[in-house]
């Protein structure tokens, strides 16, 4: 879990910026939890995290029971690499297509 702010207008209309935090990083997309604003599918947020200020699309929207938080999941805008300051060297291998190990027509 990364500790981030996120910012934007709510299903509302109202401006917010919260404290919130990751659940999941990839590339291209993020998890957030712990937030307590009710989004919009397709709004757009800025996500800051350290001196990083990334935009981000509301592809989902999942209200947990029994509280006021909410988890949204974000597409980002823009393919910047290292976007987030992280390696994602294991993400990519298990993205890429498997590859044969035998040449082919080598039985």
């Amino acid at each position: 879990m990364l500790p981030v702010r996120v910012k934007g207008k709510d299903s509302s209309g109202q401006g917010f910026e919260e404290l919130v935090h990751t659940l999941d990083v990839t590339p291209d997309g993020v998890r957030l939890g712990a937030v307590r604003r009710e989004l919009n599918v397709l709004d757009e947020v800025t996500v800051f995290f350290r001196q990083r200020k990334m935009q981000f699309r509301v592809v989902w929207i999942k209200k947990l029971k029994g509280t006021s938080e909410f988890q949204i999941g974000l597409r980002a805008l823009a393919q910047e690499r290292d976007s987030w300051g992280l390696s994602f060297a294991e993400y990519k291998n298990q993205t890429a297509p498997q590859q044969s190990a035998a040449a082919p027509g080598i039985a």
